[in-house]
């Protein structure tokens, strides 16, 4: 009988040990999959906290060539970031294009260059961009306004194209 009661105890300690480990497997995946989502979730709101500096001008009346520029500096910052060449963008990769009336004004990172001389390059020429805009000013003592759209890249979900175009 003593064998009995004690192989019974031996079943029910490896039961419970059985039903412990399985509880531990559970939550474990459990909090894995939950894990994975709230990484997603803080991906998804970085990407979303990018994009709106560039989608907030989208259906703006009121974009001028200062706005542009801005745009133009943050996708220069975001281009050196990640060391892209001077390219066109695909939509591949994080390098981001400016086009302002067709024409690129965002710099890539170029590895001949010092950066005092990137940095002076792209001051000249967001300088001239500005200067151009201030001597049309109209008989109403505004900048002329221009109209935004941007193009997200389907793979990154970032955007990598601003169109901008001039309001006649």
């Amino acid at each position: 009988m003593e064998n009995a009661s004690k192989a019974l105890l031996l079943a029910g300690s490896v039961l419970i040990g059985v039903m412990v480990l399985a509880l531990a497997v559970y939550l474990f995946s459990n909090f894995a999959g939950s894990s994975q989502e709230i990484h997603q979730n803080i991906e998804d709101n970085q990407i979303a906290q990018f994009n709106n500096q560039f989608t907030q001008y989208v259906g703006n009346t009121n974009v001028t060539i200062h706005n542009i520029v801005s745009m133009a500096n943050l996708a220069t910052q975001n281009n050196w970031y990640y060391e892209m060449p001077y390219q066109t963008a695909t939509g591949k990769n994080n390098y981001i294009t400016i086009l302002c009336n067709g024409v690129s004004i965002e710099f890539g990172f170029r590895a001949n260059q010092t950066e005092e001389q990137r940095i002076s390059e792209m001051e000249n020429r967001y300088n001239t961009l500005i200067s151009n805009d201030v001597n049309q000013i109209t008989s109403t003592n505004d900048l002329p306004k221009y109209t935004v759209q941007v193009e997200t890249s389907e793979i990154t979900h970032r955007v990598y194209k601003v169109i901008c175009r001039k309001i006649t």
